[in-house]
């Protein structure tokens, strides 16, 4: 079942949105077999959309508007592991959905920029931490930036899913992705303003569904 209370309260703050009601659904449903299925989460933009990257894994990897706690057996065996922190760690710690963004292995992508190809640094990852079942988010205000392009080409490849945040045409990304959402604005700005509203309801809507408090 789709949380469709998360969707109504955003097409009431942004009525701009009501024409990608129906994207957000199938992007939230991609997610959700992922994740039901093990697999992991790979974002990727650069500038301000390598921001929203970053602030994708922040919501998803611990408690967003829930506590997440962690499983009573877990608290447990960290208490056994060590009386003197177990308790705490097992009062602090909070459930995640496996995300990982792209832009934060600097060592990685400055080598393989410097030896061989800045353009690829993001294709390089999808290849080495991509699997059948997972997902990549290419986030590209244009939907045409090079090294998303390549990065969702190869995440193709190890067929993966492939989901494009965007807006304008669509551009590249679009036509490689198997699920786009092109937002119906033309200034860069302007889309990344409506970029967020949206990862913040798909962050929410996870969020209800796999955890309860």
């Amino acid at each position: 079942m789709i949380p469709d209370g998360r969707i109504d309260e955003l097409m009431e703050r942004y009525p701009v949105l009501s024409s990608v009601r129906e994207d957000i659904k199938d992007f939230y449903l991609v997610l959700k077999e992922c994740f039901d299925n093990g697999g992991k989460l790979l974002i990727a933009g650069n500038g301000g959309s390598c921001a929203d990257a970053e602030h994708i894994v922040g919501e998803l990897m611990k408690g967003f508007c829930k506590r997440r706690p962690v499983s009573d057996d877990l608290a447990e065996k960290l208490q056994a592991i060590s009386p003197e922190y177990g308790e705490e760690l097992a009062g602090k710690l909070q459930g995640g959905l496996v995300a990982m963004a792209l832009s934060n292995h600097q060592a990685l992508n400055t080598a393989f920029a410097n030896d061989v190809d800045a353009d690829l640094c993001y294709a390089q990852q999808v290849y080495g931490y991509g699997k059948t079942g997972d997902v990549f988010l290419g986030i590209s205000t244009s939907g045409n930036a090079k090294n998303i392009a390549y990065a969702a080409a190869v995440a193709k490849a190890k067929e993966m899913k492939i989901l494009g945040l965007t807006g304008k045409t669509g551009g590249e990304l679009a036509k490689l992705s198997d699920k786009s959402i092109i937002v119906p604005e033309n200034e860069t700005y302007k889309i990344q303003e409506l970029h967020l509203p949206i990862y913040h309801a798909l962050c929410l809507m996870l969020e209800d569904t796999y955890f309860e408090e």
